[in-house]
């Protein structure tokens, strides 16, 4: 495994800010969600060496980031803080950056990153007249500088401007198809969705779930399924289905209806004969809770 945290608390003063955390991040992009306080850049920073954890263990590529710090030059970490120097132009930061990382040749690696995150034309102006979207790209160009093999995100996309977010999702999706560890922390669901659907989420310091998203939507059972049909007979379909078994539940629309049931197997069986019995056809059957974001509430309404 790439990183992993091993029975990891930590805890600063009376605050628990994470709580007997096991996990483990493999190459590919995984989405590390959360709440706000739930403990995601806590996890990161003991993750990447920036902090000790109070109680557990802690491997990056086989090591302790704290104990043999050889693996910094293996790993990355684009911060959800500023951290940049506003006198220096994009260009010297990422520099800067390739130097510390001993890169063999600083200033093509430094191109090669600017160009990576399309900021050449603006890298030599200073960071400081840089808008928030551009001084995220700066931060990840400084990452990606020495080539990492796991990059850690946190917030990666705030500022960024749509066509600047599309454009850095791209970028995180193929540095986890050339097979690079990349972590990304984001509130911001549908947009984790477009990179990934390997997910670890958190509540109140707490692991909540780990794996895909249709995984984590099938395993819960407690959970009725809500389905959407679009049909040309709505109405005749909502009545047929009220009497199938497993069905809670039928809310009408212009040409669609929404349904809840225990039982998508049984429902799933039933429609043909329904449709074909009644004359009714059938446009498409879709889920309607299986997004990120409708299984993430369920996990933070179960962990609450």
């Amino acid at each position: 495994m790439t990183a992993q945290a091993i029975g990891v608390s930590k805890w600063f003063g009376q605050k628990v800010a994470l709580s007997d955390v096991t996990v483990e991040f493999t190459p590919g992009v995984t989405g590390l969600l959360g709440p706000n306080g739930a403990g995601k850049t806590t996890l990161l920073r003991v993750l990447t060496g920036l902090q000790v954890p109070s109680q557990g263990e802690v491997k990056v590529l086989g090591v302790d980031p704290r104990r043999d710090r050889s693996v910094y030059a293996r790993i990355a970490l684009v911060p959800e803080d500023e951290a940049v120097y506003p006198d220096l132009t994009g260009r010297q930061f990422v520099e800067l950056r390739a130097s510390l990382g001993r890169c063999p040749v600083p200033d093509e690696a430094a191109a090669r990153a600017l160009d990576t995150v399309g900021l050449t034309g603006a890298a030599d102006r200073a960071l400081g007249g840089f808008s928030k979207g551009m001084r995220q790209r700066a931060k990840v160009a400084a990452a990606l500088v020495t080539d990492p093999e796991v990059l850690v995100l946190d917030e990666p996309l705030n500022g960024a401007d749509p066509v600047q977010r599309a454009q850095l999702i791209d970028l995180f999706v193929r540095l986890g198809s050339e097979g690079r560890t990349v972590i990304v922390s984001s509130h911001v669901l549908v947009e984790v969705e477009r990179m990934t659907h390997r997910v670890v989420a958190m509540v109140d310091g707490r692991l909540a779930a780990i794996g895909r998203i249709d995984d984590l939507r099938a395993a819960m059972t407690d959970k009725p399924r809500q389905v959407r049909v679009t049909a040309d007979q709505p109405r005749a379909l909502a009545a047929a289905l009220v009497g199938v078994e497993g069905v809670e539940g039928v809310q009408l629309g212009a040409d669609i209806i929404d349904v809840t049931t225990t039982d998508p197997v049984t429902l799933a069986r039933s429609l043909p004969s329904i449709a074909c019995d009644g004359g009714i056809r059938i446009r498409a059957i879709t889920p309607a809770d299986e997004s990120m974001e409708q299984v993430f509430r369920y996990l933070v309404e179960s962990g609450t």
